[in-house]
């Protein structure tokens, strides 16, 4: 669903009132949930951390290739190195399974959420706030079974809090950066599915429990993460 640029508090509450329509939620319950994996300041959202570990030499070098003048040019740029130059492992049937930024970077491969990690860490590295964002979308057909997408949340100047998907582009499949207008890989439109709110400093600990302890592509693609009880990140 395309929409602007969003401020902190306006993102939340876009968040909280589509997960409470689509997901049985009220938005004050949902709004708990937000404070617990979130953060108001965009400054926070400059840090690394183990996963999206900013700090490593090779984001760092690869970073300040990516760099430009203009902060806008600087995450178009990592976009579309992300979005373009590191292949997702379902799509291209590929190991090993990925889940920290320098090690999606060395293998040029990843699952959504490891590419989002990646993506986060270049930004960050280059100075530029960056979280992480969750859909819950159906796998299948008939809506009964989901599991979490991975995607990026950004802070660019004028526009605000802004969402893109470096996931990859396939048949079917077109997420580009449009600011302020959102293109993403997938829309929020069955029941069941959420845009889940909020935008997370870590990754939900389900997904890195995920990419950590299954070994190979199709594990993985087998033991897809759900949106887990408290959105629990650590």
């Amino acid at each position: 669903m395309p929409c602007t640029g969003l401020a902190p508090a306006s993102f939340l509450m876009f968040s909280l009132n589509l997960a409470a329509r689509d997901g049985g939620h009220s938005p004050s319950d949902l709004n708990c949930i937000w404070h617990m994996t979130t953060s108001a300041d965009p400054n926070d959202y400059l840090s690394p951390c183990d996963v999206i570990d900013a700090g490593h030499p090779t984001i760092v070098e690869r970073a300040s290739r990516l760099a430009a003048d203009d902060p806008i040019e600087t995450t178009r740029r990592c976009f579309k190195f992300v979005r373009d130059n590191v292949q997702h492992s379902f799509d291209h049937q590929r190991n090993p399974v990925t889940c920290r930024a320098s090690d999606v970077l060395r293998e040029r491969t990843g699952y959504c959420y490891a590419k989002s990690h990646l993506l986060a860490a270049l930004l960050r590295a280059n100075g530029i706030p960056a979280g992480l964002c969750y859909q819950r979308l159906a796998i299948d057909n008939q809506g009964i079974s989901f599991c979490l997408h991975g995607l990026n949340a950004i802070y660019l100047p004028v526009h605000g809090w802004y969402r893109v998907d470096p996931r990859g582009n396939r048949d079917g499949i077109d997420a580009q950066f449009t600011p302020p207008l959102e293109q993403l890989a997938f829309e929020c439109a069955n029941h069941g599915e959420i845009d889940v709110p909020g935008i997370f400093v870590k990754p939900m600990h389900s997904v890195t429990h995920c990419l950590r302890t299954n070994q190979d592509w199709a594990e993985v693609a087998s033991a897809l993460p759900d949106v887990p009880s408290g959105y629990a990140a650590r």
